[in-house]
């Protein structure tokens, strides 16, 4: 299951959930105002194997406790903040073309 972060538009649940990528997000469970290293916690303990976050400095603050839980993956997701339908525009040609550039070559 997949968590994006306080810090990350809600919308992208139902997007994540097109592909079939189980996940809730940080504000509906109320960890917003958990620091980084205590959210990891509580993520790893409510059953989540990755962070979305836009937090570049994520891994760094929270280095100590990812050490932890090498099974828990950070993703910092690099699309700029701006209107729902231009975000997830965005987001889906960068998952596309991520997703076309790990397959095999014929």
């Amino acid at each position: 299951m997949w968590l994006p972060d306080a810090n990350m538009d809600v919308h992208l649940v139902s997007v994540l959930a097109g592909f079939n990528i189980s996940c809730d997000t940080a504000r509906k469970r109320e960890w917003q105002a958990l620091s980084k290293g205590d959210l990891v916690n509580a993520a790893v303990a409510a059953g989540f194997c990755c962070l979305l976050t836009r937090d570049r400095l994520f891994g760094e603050s929270a280095s100590r406790v990812l050490k932890m839980f090498p099974q828990f993956g950070v993703v910092v997701v690099d699309v700029p903040q701006r209107p729902w339908p231009l975000y997830r525009e965005q987001f889906l040609a960068l998952w596309n073309n991520a997703q076309s550039s790990q397959l095999p070559a014929s």
